[in-house]
C-alpha cells in the first residue's frame, strides 16, 4: 500500500517537475512529453527482464500481449488491464476503464489536454517492455473520457 502511494507521488511529480521546467523556459512541452515516455521506456526494460527471468518463452506476439496485460499490468498497477483487443495484424489496443494515474485527477473536459502528459511515462513503460522482449512497437495514449484510457 505505502509503495503505491510512492509511486503515484513520484509520478505525479516527475510530471510536474518537467512542466515547470518547460514554463519556464528550460524545454518545450513535447520535448517534456518525450523525457517522461525516455525514463518509462528505461524502467519498462528493466522490470520486464526481472518479471521474466523465471518464466518460459513466449509463443507468439498475443502471449507477450497477455503477459503484459495481466502480469505486467497487475504488478505495476495493482489490477489486470480491462480489455484487450486486436485486429491480428499486429495492432493492440488496451483499454484500462479506471486508470490508477489519472484517478486522482477530476473527471473534468477541462483536464483531458493534461492527461497526455500524465500517460507519456506508461506508453513508455509498455513499449520498453515489449523491446526487452523484442518487439518493436510504437505505443501510444488517448483518453475520451476520465479516467479511463486505451
Amino acid at each position: 500500500m505505502a509503495d503505491e502511494a510512492l509511486f503515484l507521488l513520484l509520478h505525479s511529480e516527475m510530471v510536474a517537475g518537467l512542466n515547470r521546467a518547460a514554463e519556464q523556459g528550460e524545454g518545450e512541452n513535447g520535448r517534456c512529453t518525450t523525457k517522461l515516455e525516455s525514463m518509462g521506456f528505461r524502467v519498462g526494460q528493466g522490470l520486464i527482464e526481472r518479471f521474466t527471468k523465471d518464466t518460459a518463452r513466449f509463443k507468439d506476439e498475443l502471449d507477450i500481449m497477455k503477459f503484459i496485460c495481466k502480469d505486467f499490468w497487475t504488478t505495476v498497477f495493482k489490477k489486470q488491464i480491462d480489455n484487450l483487443r486486436t485486429n491480428h495484424q499486429g495492432i493492440y489496443v488496451l483499454q484500462d476503464n479506471k486508470f490508477r494515474l489519472l484517478t486522482q485527477m477530476s473527471a473534468g473536459k477541462q483536464y483531458l489536454e493534461h492527461a497526455p502528459k500524465y500517460l507519456a511515462f506508461t506508453c513508455g513503460l509498455i513499449r520498453g517492455g515489449l523491446s526487452n522482449l523484442g518487439i518493436k512497437s510504437i505505443v501510444t495514449a488517448e483518453v475520451s473520457s476520465m479516467p479511463a484510457c486505451k
